[in-house]
């Protein structure tokens, strides 16, 4: 039967994920050291896995409203005003969601038509340019340098604006950079961001873990942003509770009553037992000033310091990020992208990471490491990429004398 046929050219041209794709392959072999999954290697916390038990022994197992439980909602909207200064009413201005993946697409889908264009910081997360392109819209790429710390920098999204341009995506903590954006730094995208009219959305799933003097700060709290802006984020990495699918969107009320709409109709509502447990960490986290959230990250903090020193010293050149749980260094001098480096290492000395192309053209001489893995398991991958790198670089200089 020719199934091609009845596939849309649409969904035939999406490609698939460069990080599925290359873990696959990883999957082969054996006493692989992976440091290419982002999820926390931390278990969620009792309190909230004791909450939803109770929760299904009460028989709380049916629907809740569409857009979430309303103590779950009232949580986030205080969990928002605490940590970031934002308010947003818990009636008609918060949707729980599946996980943060959920309601990116919804938000795009409420405001991308057919030929309008998103800005895209390249590079991002691998799912919003195809996210873009099944709204019919297409993803613009703007490209981030190392040497500006991969923050996105206003002249070159004023650069990237037509007649054409509606949304602007901000995804920081950055994935798979490591890299945030200072409040001075948002208010000058703002500046852009106002001056032509655009809606902005806010990817901030890695707003808790920033690290050093500088704490994340949203976009939707600059000046004339909040009613420009449509904040995402969820539980899955400054809770550790990646497999609840449990999120949140958060923006004005005319704008949350259609993103609403479209989750009606795709979700329903989140699950049940998730929103229980997910009410419950916010509930501990306000009563313990957040004190499992802050143990996740001192221990992130130390692993990055640890990565960030090991790849220079072995001279895989590494800005030093200051948020999410990624390091990005430079592999250019190796000779290799980070397509060929990230398949010749696995093949080599069974080291999985991601190469950096698969965020997008800006990082295809990088590779993505992720340090949500232990202390030891971080020390023996250093050890291997360090003898790897030393033996590319005496074959290269070997071929050089002859």
């Amino acid at each position: 039967m020719n199934y091609d046929r009845y596939f849309t050219d649409t969904v035939k041209k999406i490609k698939p994920s460069g990080i599925r794709k290359f873990f696959d392959a990883a999957a082969i072999y054996k006493d692989v050291v992976s440091l290419g999954v982002g999820e926390p290697d931390f278990d969620t916390p009792w309190t909230a896995r004791e909450a939803a038990i109770r929760s299904i022994r009460s028989g709380f197992t049916h629907y809740t409203a569409n857009s979430g439980l309303l103590k779950l909602r009232e949580a986030i909207s205080e969990y928002m005003k605490r940590r970031f200064g934002l308010e947003y009413d818990p009636k008609d201005e918060v949707v729980v969601t599946v996980g943060a993946s959920e309601p990116i697409y919804l938000m795009l889908r409420t405001f991308v038509g057919e030929g309008d264009e998103v800005v895209v910081p390249d590079p991002s997360y691998v799912s919003y340019a195809p996210s873009v392109e099944l709204c019919g819209g297409r993803a613009v790429p703007v490209g981030c340098k190392a040497e500006n710390s991969f923050a996105l920098e206003p002249e070159a999204l004023e650069a990237a604006i037509t007649d054409r341009t509606k949304v602007l995506i901000l995804p920081y903590p950055n994935n798979p950079t490591g890299a945030i954006m200072t409040k001075r730094q948002l208010e000058a995208v703002a500046d852009v961001v106002k001056r032509h009219d655009l809606f902005v959305l806010s990817d901030e799933i890695y707003a808790e873990l920033t690290y050093g003097d500088e704490r994340h700060v949203s976009i939707a709290s600059v000046d004339g942003m909040r009613e420009r802006t449509v904040v995402i984020n969820g539980f899955s990495k400054a809770f550790a509770m990646t497999g609840w699918r449990l999120g949140y969107v958060c923006a004005p009320r005319e704008v949350e009553k259609q993103i609403l709409k479209l989750h009606q109709y795709v979700i329903m509502c989140a699950p049940t037992s998730a929103q229980y447990a997910g009410l419950q960490m916010l509930k501990t986290c306000f009563e313990d000033d957040f004190a499992s959230v802050e143990e996740m990250r001192e221990e992130y903090d130390v692993r990055r310091r640890f990565l960030v020193n090991r790849l220079n010293g072995m001279g895989l050149d590494c800005f030093e990020p200051k948020g999410a749980f990624y390091v990005f260094p430079c592999v250019r001098s190796t000779g290799m992208d980070g397509e060929e480096f990230a398949e010749k290492l696995l093949g080599s000395k069974k080291v999985a990471v991601v190469p950096g192309g698969a965020f997008g053209e800006s990082g295809k001489d990088f590779v993505r490491i992720s340090y949500a893995y232990s202390l030891s398991d971080l020390k023996k991958a250093m050890d291997r990429i360090e003898e790897f790198v030393g033996e590319i670089r005496a074959e290269r200089a070997k071929n050089a004398d002859i």
